[in-house]
């Protein structure tokens, strides 16, 4: 084939305009529609997106009638959508310059027809996800995005749009929770007892998890069926229902667990609602109780899975009941389950439902804006919906992510499941 006299080089500087460098490429029908695409984007978008990038900086310069927080929003729209535009943008020049490539090395690229055939072919599934895609930008990432940038502001309820305009404060906010006596008092002591929270409930949960799916397993029990049927009874009560029962055995005027058998027995009662300490013995019981079904069913699931042979043979060898569980047994269970396990500690981590449900995250602690309760994500509850601190609870939040996805991705790097399929 006869080579055509095209440059590349020239190719990419005309692609600067979409379109352009298709044209040049004598690709006229996909030419002229980059550049009917280019010229409706422009046209539709461009008020919008000025005023986006000018809200996003500025947040507003006339009180009472530059709403910050619709500013901020369709500052951040304006972000997505030139995100989306830039993708686009790239593409055209990939595209142009690799026609370029093919026509110079006389290779002719295919005709429009055959490139829309083979696009439908390869982008069907493309076409697919799509809406889902296009949903989830949206209704996940604008939210998300809209709290990233609120942390980076004085929004509060002695700050609030419309009446007043907000501004841009830097870091300010991740400073105070480290710098400001309450806040770091507060932080510190909501972020350790989270830790002690997630560590302590859901390592409990699962240890009596996996003891009960080991008895029930062995061979000696009887009435298999009835059993599991009984320990998997809490997993069917909404967690909910369970959490407020609780609540009321646990109250300390009228609850059953003091009336009926700490009292009676004892002849004292224990302050479950107002003493940090017992309400947080208390909290974690109710998660054991509501947590451990789930786990037992996986548990139970995987130890039937588990070769007779492997406690045969280490039966022939002398092994003892302790020797099968910590060789066999264990960890066959744990490469099974630990992408699970560690779902179970991130979900742990920001269980708002048990602390909120039980009292509130009460009791109230001298000295701090938080519950004895309290854990991280319903601190951020209270500072959102009671005291109105947005950029207090933002903040807070982007910490709450940023330690949840570390320690998945550290723990689950360090699983057996993930280092085989690496």
């Amino acid at each position: 084939m006869v080579q055509h006299k095209i440059n590349p080089k020239v190719v990419a500087l005309l692609s600067v305009i979409p379109g352009f460098g298709q044209l040049y490429n004598r690709r006229f029908l996909k030419g002229i529609s980059f550049f009917i695409i280019f010229i409706a984007f422009i046209t539709f978008f461009y008020q919008f997106l000025n005023i986006g990038y000018w809200g996003l900086f500025t947040l507003g310069e006339i009180p009472k009638l530059d709403d910050s927080r619709v500013l901020l929003a369709q500052g951040i729209i304006s972000l997505i959508i030139t995100s989306i535009a830039v993708t686009f943008y790239i593409l055209n020049l990939r595209d142009a310059h690799k026609d370029a490539v093919k026509i110079q090395k006389g290779i002719m690229p295919k005709s429009f027809r055959e490139n829309f055939n083979d696009g439908w072919d390869k982008g069907f599934p493309y076409m697919l996800v799509g809406p889902g895609l296009f949903i989830l930008i949206f209704v996940v990432v604008f939210p998300l995005l809209f709290m990233v940038f609120l942390a980076f502001t004085d929004y509060n309820l002695f700050n609030s749009p419309p009446k007043y305009l907000l501004n841009w404060v830097g870091f300010e906010n991740f400073i105070s929770l480290v710098a400001v006596p309450i806040w770091r008092s507060t932080f510190v002591s909501v972020f350790s007892w989270t830790i002690i929270w997630t560590l302590v409930a859901t390592t409990l949960q699962i240890a009596l998890a996996l003891i009960l799916a080991i008895f029930v397993h062995d061979s000696r029990i009887k009435f298999k069926k009835l059993i599991r049927t009984l320990l998997i009874l809490p997993w069917a009560v909404p967690a909910f229902v369970t959490i407020l029962i609780f609540a009321a055995l646990f109250n300390n005027d009228f609850g059953a667990i003091n009336n009926d058998i700490l009292i009676p027995f004892f002849g004292e009662a224990i302050p479950w609602m107002t003493d940090p300490f017992w309400a947080k013995v208390a909290i974690i019981g109710i998660q054991i109780w509501v947590g451990f079904p789930f786990v037992f069913v996986i548990f139970t699931g995987i130890l039937q899975s588990i070769s007779k042979d492997m406690y045969e043979a280490a039966d022939i060898d002398g092994a003892t009941s302790w020797q099968k569980f910590r060789k066999i047994t264990f960890p066959h269970v744990m490469f099974a389950t630990a992408p699970i396990l560690i779902m179970q500690y991130a979900g742990n981590f920001n269980n708002f439902n048990i602390i909120y449900l039980f009292n509130q995250g009460g009791p109230a602690v001298r000295g701090e804006n938080a519950g004895g309760t309290d854990i991280l994500i319903s601190w951020v509850y209270n500072l959102t919906f009671e005291a109105q601190n947005y950029n207090m609870a933002a903040a807070i939040s982007i910490i709450i992510g940023l330690v949840i996805a570390a320690f998945a991705f550290f723990q689950f790097r360090r699983t057996s499941s993930y280092k085989e399929e690496m």
